[in-house]
């Protein structure tokens, strides 16, 4: 959802240390094996690809482009070999962005029917490819059936699935970003709790209706055939930013996960926590994976800035953070996402910048997640409807292309599209899909630890990654210049994403804006 970032405070720390009491003492692996290694691709399926030449683009969009996403063969190089997909909302809604629900059973008219959902996962479990769905359930549409009967009638069995004032209720309130977060009821007497807007009412988690409802609808969509789910607004399911609220979210997070690992064993569940590393950390006692939003900064700021901002002691400092709370922890890495300005638009158009961005993303530990169009050079800043512009399979028009909204940034003959960047080896569309494959052909840079590489420079980010006998020394020019380094000279030169890197004996040369991987004989 989106929302502003809480501001650090002394109050996240001591929230985070008064929930040290209930953490897990022994964690059991949630996930199967292959799920500690995927790379995952984030869709907005309005926007991907229209099968049906309505505008909107669709299920079977996705189902008609999975060549392009994972084609099942890992021997080609034309697709780009993705382990998963994140799709953002597609239940029923009256939203363009569809995270204010009215039907949590079934799939927007837009994007399809059920029976496409049940095609698109099969297929791609046929290559491999896992298939999530965001799960939005902090709160619903103000137009979803059972806010309506709660809203117009005061003995409705729906009333208690949301939250009302009473006569001690501060209406003035403010939420954690200062937001109001009370509202008039339209359709009769009372206020109604909303933590993000009006339309959004949010759900009453102390019901135990609520909260069966809410485990039927998650068993339901793993019988269709979903893999898991990317969970809303995991923090404000009660409100997290009170110690009282942060132990109901885990304690209903830990109900909901068992549920949902009863239903299936391997449901891959990661939430949005987007806050402080200190407030992220407790919530890896129920859940799989969380977004790393602080790496996410620190990685895109040392690129932008052509300077070291800290990336390895970032990774490392929240990985020993998370596993106080859970030792099997997959950490969940991005760019930007849907929330965000892109990565390109930070990073001012610079295809080199892009390059380096996403090389040091698809080296580092957990489960990297890819923005649709980020692989393309997408541009993109707020409003969000500016951030989740049509994909760009074409230079111009052509059979696919969604026409929801006319685009403001992504238009023209740019080069900045499938089509035109197929045809040069050197694009930044061929740089992803060779960093996905130089990450599948190592296992250290799958499944490995990290450490730091002493450089004696900032403007190179050093590591290496190490699993069993493997270990991979990486090594990112984020700078305009050229980089020499000392390195053991019985090191192999394995991959360079430039042309000009160089290695003789112990002295190593690297291009500006440039990825090496070496390994030792």
């Amino acid at each position: 959802m989106n929302k502003k970032k809480l501001s650090a405070t002394a109050a996240s720390f001591m929230l985070a240390a008064s929930l040290s009491s209930v953490v897990q003492a022994d964690p059991q692996p949630k996930v199967s094996e292959d799920s500690l290694d995927g790379v995952f691709y984030e869709i907005y399926v309005n926007s991907f690809y229209d099968s049906d030449e309505d505008g909107h683009g669709d299920l079977s969009g996705i189902t008609k482009k999975l060549d392009y996403l994972n084609d099942g063969n890992p021997n080609n190089k034309k697709d780009l070999q993705v382990d998963g997909m994140w799709l953002m909302p597609i239940n029923p809604s009256p939203s363009y962005h569809k995270y204010d629900v009215t039907d949590y059973y079934s799939i927007d008219p837009d994007y399809g029917t059920l029976e496409d959902f049940q095609k698109l996962t099969e297929e791609a479990n046929e290559r491999d490819t896992k298939v999530i769905m965001d799960l939005v359930i902090n709160h619903t549409s103000s137009e979803h059936p059972w806010f309506e009967s709660a809203s117009t009638n005061p003995d409705s069995k729906y009333r208690d699935y949301y939250v009302w004032a009473d006569e001690d209720t501060d209406l003035d309130e403010k939420g954690p970003w200062g937001q109001q977060i009370w509202h008039e009821n339209p359709n009769g007497e009372g206020y109604y709790y909303g933590t993000f807007w009006h339309g959004m009412p949010d759900l009453n988690f102390d019901s135990p209706e609520v909260k069966e409802e809410i485990k039927d609808i998650g068993r339901f969509w793993l019988d269709q055939g979903a893999d898991g789910f990317r969970l809303d607004a995991a923090l404000h399911i009660f409100e997290g930013e009170t110690e009282e609220g942060a132990e109901k979210n885990i304690e209903w997070w830990n109900e909901f996960r068992d549920a949902m690992k009863a239903a299936d064993p391997n449901a891959y569940l990661v939430g949005e926590v987007w806050d402080e590393p200190e407030v992220v950390a407790p919530y890896y006692q129920s859940l799989d994976s969380l977004f790393n939003f602080d790496l996410a900064e620190t990685i895109v700021n040392s690129v932008k800035n052509g300077t070291d901002q800290g990336v390895v002691p970032a990774v490392n400092s929240t990985d020993e953070l998370y596993k106080e709370y859970n030792p099997n922890k997959i950490d969940a890495t991005f760019l930007t996402n849907h929330d965000q300005n892109r990565v390109m638009s930070e990073l001012n158009g610079d295809v080199d910048q892009a390059k380096t961005a996403a090389s040091i993303l698809l080296t580092l530990p957990g489960n990297p997640f890819i923005y649709y169009g980020e692989e393309i050079g997408m541009t993109g800043e707020k409003p969000d409807e500016l951030i989740r512009e049509p994909f760009r399979w074409y230079e111009g028009d052509g059979e696919g292309q969604t026409s929801w909204e006319e685009p403001v940034y992504n238009t023209g003959d740019d080069g900045r599209s499938v089509e035109a960047q197929d045809k040069d080896k050197d694009s930044l569309l061929n740089h992803y899909r060779e960093l996905i494959r130089e990450r599948k052909n190592h296992v250290a840079l799958e499944k490995g630890d990290l450490q730091p590489l002493e450089t004696d420079t900032s403007q190179v980010i050093a590591y290496t990654r190490t699993y069993q006998d493997e270990t991979v020394k990486v090594y990112h020019n984020i700078s305009n210049e050229s980089a020499e380094l000392s390195v053991d000279k019985k090191d192999k030169l394995v991959f360079t994403s430039e042309k000009g890197t160089k290695k003789v004996q112990s002295s190593l040369e690297v291009p500006a804006h440039t990825t090496v991987l070496v390994k030792s004989k």
